[in-house]
This record gives structure tokens, sequence and C-alpha cells, in this order.
């Protein structure tokens, strides 16, 4: 069944307040646009459930890059979601779990999907690819580059080389 147009300006409005609000880092009002606050990280597999969890990963994620912020770039209406296609960008000036500040930036191009019951928010699902994060911090290498290269042949030399003698007797 078609969403009507005031059901769609409703939920485009309670995701824009949702983004803005995470950018103004105003996590109170971020969670107060969710039926009950979810976040799922499917670039991790990390799911935050509840208002504490959803708030202890506003904790770790603002220690850590306390100036991240999102922009929005585009939006999308299905029947029982909004789909977002957006940047993130901030700093590593706090620890991220085990990782001392790198101090560098990163920008992460996401797409997250605001998925509601009705004009009610339930979850947000967020698709982003972990290793460009870790690449732009310097903690990870491009796998194309000659470093990542050597990197991949020096932690995985029997994988490398099988797939070598695979390639010549092949021919």
């Amino acid at each position: 069944m078609a969403v009507s147009a005031t059901r769609r300006k409703k939920r485009e409005e309670l995701v824009r307040e949702h983004m803005d609000s995470e950018n103004r880092h105003e996590f109170d009002a971020t969670i107060a646009t969710f039926e009950r606050p979810r976040y799922e990280l499917i670039g991790t597999g990390e799911v935050y459930d509840g208002a504490q969890e959803v708030e202890r990963y506003f904790e770790e994620t603002r220690r850590a890059f306390p100036d991240q912020r999102n922009e929005l770039l585009a939006l999308l209406h299905t029947d029982d979601a909004v789909v977002v296609e957006a940047v993130v960008r901030g700093t590593h000036k706090g620890p991220l779990r085990n990782l001392p500040p790198t101090g560098r930036e990163f920008e992460l191009p996401i797409l997250a999907i605001f998925l509601f019951d009705g004009d009610k928010l339930i979850c947000e699902r967020v698709y982003f690819d972990q290793a460009t994060v870790l690449r732009q911090l310097g903690v990870a290498r491009d796998p194309l580059s000659l470093t990542g290269r050597l990197q991949t042949l020096v932690g995985h030399p029997w994988t490398i080389g099988r797939g070598m003698v695979r390639r010549v007797i092949g021919r």
C-alpha cells in the first residue's frame, strides 16, 4: 500500500530531526525520535538496542570522534522506511575501544535505512565499509597498494601461494 503524502512528510521531518540532532550532539533529542531506540551497524555487526545501549554508542563514538557529523546527500521513501545516503565525517581525537587516537580525519559514505512502523521510527540500520575508516585512520592498508599487497603476502603466504599455483596451472 502506498504511503500517503502526509505520512511521508512526517517521516522525513523525523529523519531530518534525527540526523540534525546527531550533528548538534543533542542525543536525548535523537533518542526521542525513536519509538524504541535501535541502531544496527552492518559494517561492524553491532546492534545497540534500547535507550541505554544507544546512549553508550553515542558516548563511545563521540569520545573517539568529538566532531563527528553527517551530511545528507539523498533521501528516498519506501512503504516501511526512509532510505538515506549520507557522508559521515570526523576526527579521531579520543580512544576507540583499544585504538588510541590517531588525530586523523575520516570521510565515510553510508546508506542508512530508517525503519518505521506507521509513523514510529523503530530502527536505524546503517551500511558502511569499516575498512574505509580504518585505512583513513592509518591502521589498515589499501589492499591494492604495494604495502597492502606485501602485508597480505606476509600475513597469508599459504593462501597467496595456492592462488599463484592455481593461476599458473590454469594457463
